[in-house]
């Protein structure tokens, strides 16, 4: 038994070191890095920014696109929002068989991301494997940042390591915080406190007028 726990140990130690030494910080810009296999290619296609490499199991793929000088600053956080998810439904529709898996907010440095897998199944029509496209979304005033570990669907269990390798390693500098995403803090009013408000104001209206008519009835009687 020691000597299988100290097999695994050692297979285990290869797997990290293999990890640390195939994927190496890359700077994406003074602001951005994220680490990408030592072989990988960059392009700069129609003022984006395109990184590629092949890792030991999986597919990356680091996009950054600037915004256009006269893009609107958005001002609250929905929007924000509505950016993010505006994003997730583009990158589907690139697909006809794509269907978004485990969607959910993130933080990456003092920055929101949106964090999903999209998951292409053409088995009907090519006979190929699952694909499973991991992605990290992030948007700025200046750019946004698209980050992208793809593996066939029957390579997820053996590629985690590596996924979590490269999705760990972005790193945002702490210039860039919230601020730098939209301008006001202020998420305004939400819409339970939107229905509570407004749902509420004619029952007090309500209660007020049938506590005048009292008060009028009793003046009445005791006149």
């Amino acid at each position: 038994m020691k000597k299988i726990i100290l097999s695994t140990t050692i297979i285990c130690l290869f797997a990290t070191l293999g990890f640390s030494q195939a994927l190496k910080p890359v700077q994406i810009d003074s602001l951005v890095s994220i680490s990408l296999p030592a072989n990988f290619l960059k392009k700069d296609t129609l003022g984006q920014q395109i990184y590629t490499g092949n890792g030991a199991f999986g597919y990356m793929v680091v996009i950054k696109a600037p915004n256009p000088a006269n893009t609107k600053p958005l001002d609250k956080e929905r929007d924000l929002n509505q950016v993010l998810k505006n994003t997730v439904n583009d990158i589907q529709k690139q697909s006809r068989t794509g269907s978004v898996m485990n969607l959910r907010d993130t933080t990456v440095g003092s920055l929101k991301a949106k964090v999903f897998t999209l998951r292409v199944d053409n088995s009907n029509t090519t006979g190929e494997s699952p694909q499973l496209r991991n992605f990290i979304i992030i948007y700025t005033r200046e750019a946004a940042y698209t980050m992208e570990y793809l593996i066939p669907e029957q390579r997820q269990d053996i590629a985690k390591g590596e996924l979590k390798a490269f999705s760990s390693s972005l790193k945002i500098a702490p210039e860039l915080q919230r601020h730098d995403q939209y301008i006001s803090n202020a998420k305004g009013i939400s819409f339970g406190a939107k229905v509570a408000l407004y749902g509420g104001i004619p029952i007090i209206l309500i209660i007020v007028l049938m506590v005048i008519r009292r008060n009028r009835r009793l003046a009445i009687e005791e006149a």
